[in-house]
């Protein structure tokens, strides 16, 4: 005989099933910069993607099960296909894709035979400006929730976001943005004394053999996704960890090119006249003089 159960305390206990499954992922952050939108996620695997391309200007992020979120991911591309197919590009948005996913997984979840997706996920669109991106987070049970500048997701949530907010700022370039996404991540290890909480277990050092990074760069025309990975992501992870150690080499160039401060105490030699000529400077060596260094803002090419 089966026993009775209130649809308010079903749906709690699939909420709570759904909390615990995504807690015991990684976090995982999106974070809005300058030139676009950067998605950065802890992942040792160089094929599971946790971060894919939907369309032209929108990504795919999530954490919680793989092969419940890879459906979904997978049934959001044929949804963006066929929605520029029929209509428009212009119509694919990350709005609409929101929405749709809200709608797929709220149904999910309202079923009252098994069990709901262990998933959360966030779509990002990056527009012409700054002005008109769009980041939207989706959980496990339809809801959907703007998130303006940056979002963390996943795992410890809560402390990586508190970590972000507070590294955040607008008009960030792309090594700042991944300065201040690694530091939030690391955040919950270091509350912990190195460690994480017992159900993520042990937090490693996040390199560029255990990030998955990707950007929605906004300079480009069609297809702004790209992933940074190998030589590249190195060089920006040394960069962002760095950037005390970049305006180093500057501060003390510029000292030595003013030279030596002249001693008030000094007595002042005797005026040359004005119609005697200057000699000119012999240089200090045999090679030949070199001219000023290409300017440039010091960041390394995309």
């Amino acid at each position: 005989m089966p026993f009775y159960v209130s649809p308010e305390q079903s749906m709690r206990d699939k909420a709570d099933y759904a909390r615990k499954g995504v807690a015991r992922s990684r976090s995982s952050v999106v974070v809005q910069y300058s030139g676009g939108i950067l998605l950065v996620t802890p992942n040792v695997s160089s094929v599971l993607h946790k971060i894919s391309e939907i369309y032209d200007r929108i990504a795919f992020a999530a954490v919680g099960r793989y092969n419940e979120y890879e459906v979904l991911r997978k049934a959001g591309v044929t949804y963006a296909d066929l929605t520029g197919y029929q209509f428009d590009r212009g119509d694919v948005t990350a709005r609409g894709l929101a929405n749709w996913y809200a709608q797929a997984l709220g149904q999910n979840f309202s079923e009252p035979t098994g069990k709901p997706y262990e998933v959360e996920i966030v779509v990002a669109e990056v527009g012409a400006k700054p002005d008109s991106d769009q980041i939207y987070r989706i959980s496990w049970d339809g809801s959907v929730s703007d998130e303006p500048g940056f979002v963390a997701f996943g795992g410890q949530a809560d402390q990586v976001a508190a970590a972000l907010k507070e590294r955040f700022a607008d008009g960030m370039s792309l090594t700042e943005a991944l300065g201040a996404a690694l530091a939030a991540l690391a955040a919950p290890a270091a509350a912990a004394g190195g460690t994480a909480a017992a159900g993520n277990g042990a937090q490693p050092e996040l390199t560029a053999a255990n990030l998955e990074v990707a950007i929605l760069d906004r300079a480009r025309a069609h297809r702004t996704f790209r992933r940074l990975q190998g030589p590249r992501l190195e060089e920006l992870i040394a960069a962002s960890r760095a950037p005390a150690a970049t305006e180093t080499p500057a501060t003390d160039e510029a000292a030595t090119e003013a030279g030596p401060a002249e001693s008030p105490d000094e007595p002042a030699g005797p005026a040359e006249p004005a119609d005697k000529p200057s000699k000119p400077s012999k240089p200090s060596s045999d090679e030949p003089p070199t001219g000023p260094s290409t300017p440039g803002d010091g960041s390394p090419p995309l």
